[in-house]
Parts: structure tokens; sequence; C-alpha cells
């Protein structure tokens, strides 16, 4: 009887991770796929849970702005259909991952992510909409070549001021610039007022540093990083 009931614990166990994970690769959506599922849902309920500032910069077409750091965030989602589907995202990510998980908490039945968020979704190229208001131009390509004119090292930061472990690298970021100056320029790009630079350089997740030298780049890295690691590749 033990060993019967051994082997059936284990069944609802793997039975249980089986689900969990399928769960995840149908809500979880690659930008492609989630502005083919926007198209066959009528009338799709869609939230852009960035900041209000960069919703203005530019968004998908119909979404709803209920920014997740916002103290508005819990009322705004009670008036929302629990058993509608309710289609999630912000730049790259991170707070709609939460925001989903914390609606499908709360009881809604089908919550789907934009992975990778809005940065994938404008390297696939697809179309945005800013409402009428002037979306900021930011650096093109050839000024960006411009910075890069120099003897020194090139270490370039692509950031944005909401992003956890932009905040977490900035002050050695700082210290880099000053510490290193005889020979390393530090160059730091928002990348919600650079979008159309970010896009022609394939920066579609953040904090991403990048190391140029003679114009040309020599290293790359996606996601937190240590000060170490970095003045490691500077030397």
């Amino acid at each position: 009887m033990r060993i019967l009931f051994s082997i059936a614990l284990i069944g609802i166990l793997i039975s249980g991770c089986t689900n969990r994970s399928t769960e995840s690769s149908n809500t979880v959506l690659s930008a492609s796929a989630f502005a083919e599922k926007i198209k066959v849902i009528p009338s799709p309920t869609i939230i852009d849970v960035r900041t209000p500032a960069e919703f203005a910069k530019g968004h998908v077409k119909n979404a709803l702005n209920y920014d997740w750091n916002g103290i508005e965030f819990d009322a705004q989602i009670v008036n929302l259909d629990k058993s509608k589907p309710v289609f999630i995202y912000c730049l790259s990510g991170g707070r709609s991952s939460a925001a989903a998980d914390k609606m499908r908490a709360e009881g809604f039945k089908e919550v789907y992510e934009m992975e990778g968020g809005l940065m994938k979704w404008r390297a696939a190229d697809l179309p945005e909409t800013t409402n009428g208001e002037a979306t900021p131009k930011g650096l093109n390509k050839q000024q960006f070549d411009a910075l890069l004119e120099t003897n020194k090292l090139v270490l370039v930061d692509f950031y944005a001021d909401w992003c956890a472990p932009c905040k977490k690298m900035k002050p050695y970021i700082d210290e880099i610039s000053k510490e290193m100056a005889d020979k390393v320029l530090v160059v730091s790009i928002n990348t919600d007022e650079n979008q159309a630079l970010c896009k022609e350089l394939n920066i579609d997740a953040i904090p991403v540093l990048q190391i140029y030298k003679a114009k040309s780049l020599v290293w790359s890295n996606t996601g937190f990083i240590e000060k170490e690691a970095v003045v490691t590749q500077l030397k």
C-alpha cells in the first residue's frame, strides 16, 4: 500500500509541475505571438503597466495605462472582468510579470504577458501609437558613431530611469567615469528617450553595457553585473 501511495503521490506532483509549465508557456507570449493573440480576441483588454511618461512616448494601440508602481493599480484592475482575457506588458517584462502574478492571484482567469516587453515588440517592428503626442527622437546612429570617435575605450550604458538593476549599477558607472577618465569615456543612453537608436543597435533588453575600442564593439553584457567584472574588461 505504501508503494502504491508513493507512486500515486509522484504522479500527482509530476502532473502539477507539468500543468504549471504548460500554463507558463501558454500565457507568456513572444511579442509576435502577443500581437497575433490580440487580433483573435474581440475587444481585447490590453494593459500597459509603465509610467504615464513612458506610455506617452509610445504604446500598443488601444492599451490602457495602469501604472504598476502607481497607487491606483489595485483600484483600476477591480473594474475589469476577471473572466475575460487580459493582455499585459511593460518595457522589458519585469513589471508586467509582477502585475500578471498579482492579477492571477486576484482571480483573473486568462492573463497573457508579453515576453521581453515593448523592447521586443519594437525589435519585431510591430506598430505603436502615441495618441498624437510627439515621440522623442533622441540620438541617431550618426551621432552615436560620432561619440565613438576617440582614442579612449568607450563604455556605453543603456538604461532606463525606472529599471532597478540600472539604478543599482549607476553609482559604480559614475565611479568608473571619474576613476578611469584618462582612458575610458562613459556614454549613458536612456532607452526610453532613444527608441530608434536602440532598435537600430538591436538593444532589446536592459541594462546593457557595451565596450567599444577604435569604434568596434569588443564586449557586451545584458543584465546586472558587478563593478569588478566591468573594470576587468576595461583594463
